[in-house]
C-alpha cells in the first residue's frame, strides 16, 4: 500500500503498526482523531475494508487533510469538536488517537469517545508522558507550549483504569522521538529557506515553538524526562 505521506506525529508509523499487529480490524468501522493522521486513517481503512472517519478541530487541518487524501475516497474527513462530535451513539468499532487527546480536555474527550463507540470497541491511544514525577521546568514548558497536560509514566495506566478502561497491550515508542524531533527540525530548516521575511514574521510563534521543542529534546537532554507510550484499551 502506498501511503499518502508518513505519519508525522510522536510515535511515527509505529503506533498504527502496533495496533494492526495486535488487533483484527477486518470489517471494523474506525475513527481517527487529529491532524497529521492522514496515513493512519488510510491504513485503517485498508486494513478494515470499511471507509474510515478522520476528524480534526480546525479549518487549516481540514484543508490539509483533504488535500493529502484527495485520491483516497475511503477516508471521510470532517471538522468536529472532539468533546462534542456529530456522530450517533455506538457507531465505531475502533477509536484511534496518536498524541491528540493529551490536554486538559482529556476527560471530556474520553467521555465522548465512549458515547460514540460500541460496547466492545477497541481504543488505541498514544500519550506523550513525563518520565519522572518532578520534571524540570524547561520540560514542563515544552508540554505546556504544545497544549499537553502530561500524565506520568508510573501512573498513566491507573488514570485510564480509573476511567473504566481495561489495558490490553502497551508498547513503549520512545525510541521514535529522536527521529521525530530530528525530522521536525530538518523540516523547519528547509521551510525557512523558502519563506519570505513577512511569512517568517507571521509564523514567528510557531517557528519558535518547533525550534524550542526540537532543541530541548535533541540538545538539552529531553530524552531523560519525556517518553511516548501506545496503548490498546477496552472498556472494563
Amino acid at each position: 500500500m502506498e501511503l499518502t505521506r508518513p505519519t508525522f506525529l510522536p510515535g511515527l508509523n509505529e503506533q498504527v503498526k502496533f495496533l494492526t499487529i495486535k488487533s483484527d480490524l477486518k470489517n471494523k468501522r474506525c475513527l481517527v482523531l487529529g491532524s497529521s493522521s492522514e496515513s493512519v486513517a488510510q491504513q485503517l481503512a485498508e486494513a478494515s475494508g470499511v471507509p474510515a472517519d478522520l476528524i480534526v478541530e480546525d479549518y487549516d487541518s481540514l484543508i490539509n487533510s483533504r488535500l493529502g487524501l484527495e485520491n483516497f475516497p475511503n477516508v471521510n474527513i470532517r471538522l468536529m469538536d472532539f468533546e462534542a462530535t456529530d456522530f450517533n451513539k455506538a457507531e465505531f468499532d475502533l477509536v484511534y488517537a496518536q498524541g491528540t487527546i493529551s490536554d486538559e480536555r482529556r476527560k471530556g474527550i474520553l467521555k465522548e469517545l465512549k458515547r460514540i463507540s460500541k460496547p466492545d470497541a477497541i481504543f488505541c491511544i498514544g500519550e506523550m508522558l513525563f518520565k519522572t514525577d518532578n520534571p524540570p521546568v524547561f520540560i514542563q514548558d515544552v508540554f505546556y507550549s504544545s497544549g499537553i497536560e502530561g500524565l506520568y509514566l508510573d501512573t498513566y495506566q491507573e488514570y485510564y483504569k480509573s476511567k473504566n478502561f481495561e489495558i490490553v497491550e502497551t508498547k513503549d515508542l520512545s525510541y521514535t522521538l529522536n527521529r521525530f524531533y530530528k525530522s521536525m527540525s530538518n523540516k523547519l530548516d528547509e521551510s525557512l529557506k523558502h519563506l519570505s521575511e513577512q511569512e517568517k514574521s507571521y509564523h514567528k510563534k510557531l517557528i519558535k515553538k518547533i525550534s524550542h521543542e526540537s532543541n530541548v529534546y535533541l540538545d538539552q537532554g529531553g530524552e531523560k524526562y519525556m517518553c511516548f507510550m501506545a496503548m490498546i484499551l477496552k472498556r472494563s
